[in-house]
């Protein structure tokens, strides 16, 4: 049966309420501290696992040894103390115990269990490596470390405590309706799931897992939307005889261009640029021009994407088929200045999310 629900990721500034910078700078340094943790037990959990996992392998220099990788009180073949989801959680536990909140590493624990059984069979068969997680992963924490989550009408912003640290959220101009869902999760009306930290530069982002309804639309799975990918439209998509294309060449491919000719005449002044604070200061409009072609292109294709959505709902069209994505993507592959440019898996991610969404079959040709 197919899931009534859906599970979103929102990512929303945090500030430390705090008075003082001192105060605010501690916090931040708390923060710090148990990422630097986090990453080191996330390294450690998948190199016992895998270890666990291929201890046939090592035991080829034996005959005769019967094993099995469960609690040895529960099976005589076992070869473990205790359950295999605690032995990697004692391992950390015992090393980082004092330093960071157990729920955090409990976390990431069962999170890296599950990623673990999912990729086996490409660990064991040589096609995946082992995963290796960089100093800057974000890190999980589940609802017992988050507590006092509440609308302030005073500050204008939502306040929570997470570990008893403070915390107010800053969600600026609200393009994506953060402070709707906030609302909602205040409200009881959408669940908060196992959610994340993520430090970026200096800035805090709560990386906001929910769990929300599908859209509720009075689609008909025979009517069938066939949407392709090309050079001239961004998207052209065909229900029945009726023929919609969105976007334009010129709207997106020249107005992306024309930003990266702005950023080279940038980047050839750079050197002439006053220095003042050395390499920050001159590369600062650099930088800025980068964000610039970013949040176009993500802004472009999430338009795109939902007027794609919209055009099936407006016809009630169950079934959306994306037309000859393989040759697309060996195109583009092919092709750098296509490759470069021109965003198809993005397009594609978004569209399978928002297809998800609201109850459409995404079937990819």
């Amino acid at each position: 049966m197919e899931k009534s629900t859906l599970i979103l990721t929102r990512k929303i500034q945090l500030i430390v309420d705090l008075p003082t910078q001192e105060e605010r700078k501690e916090v931040l340094g708390t923060l710090y501290r148990w990422r630097n943790r986090c990453f080191r037990a996330a390294n450690l959990i998948v190199s016992h696992l895998y270890i666990q996992e291929m201890v046939k392998e090592f035991l080829y220099l034996s005959e005769g040894i019967v094993h099995k990788l469960v609690d040895e009180k529960k099976d005589e073949a076992g070869l473990l103390q205790r359950s295999r989801l605690n032995t990697t959680y004692r391992v950390i536990s015992d090393r980082f115990k004092g330093e960071i909140p157990m729920n955090i590493l409990s976390c990431l624990n069962s999170r890296l269990h599950s990623t673990f059984n999912k990729d086996y069979q490409e660990y064991w068969s040589g096609e995946s490596s082992l995963k290796n997680f960089k100093r800057d992963m974000a890190f999980p924490f589940g609802l017992e470390g988050i507590s006092r989550l509440a609308y302030h009408p005073e500050k204008k912003c939502f306040c929570f405590r997470l570990f008893q640290l403070p915390f107010k959220t800053y969600l600026g101009k609200d393009f994506t309706g953060n402070k709707k869902l906030l609302d909602q999760i205040v409200n009881g009306e959408i669940k908060l799931c196992t959610s994340q930290i993520k430090l970026e530069k200096g800035k805090i982002f709560w990386l906001a897992v929910v769990e929300i309804k599908k859209d509720n639309h009075y689609l008909q799975p025979e009517i069938i939307a066939e949407a392709s990918l090309s050079l001239e439209y961004p998207l052209v998509v065909k229900i029945g005889k009726s023929r919609f294309p969105i976007g334009t060449k010129e709207e997106f491919l020249y107005r992306r261009l024309a930003i990266q000719a702005s950023r080279r005449r940038i980047q050839t002044g750079v050197t002439y640029a006053k220095s003042g604070k050395g390499r920050i200061r001159k590369l600062k409009a650099l930088e800025k021009m980068s964000q610039v072609e970013r949040n176009y292109v993500h802004d472009r294709l999430h338009f795109y994407s939902r007027k794609l959505i919209d055009l099936c709902i407006t016809n009630k069209a169950g079934t959306l088929i994306l037309l000859d994505q393989d040759e697309k993507m060996e195109l583009a592959k092919e092709e750098e200045f296509v490759l470069r440019n021109w965003s198809y898996y993005e397009l594609m991610t978004k569209i399978k999310y928002k297809a998800d969404k609201a109850g459409i079959e995404l079937i990819i040709a």
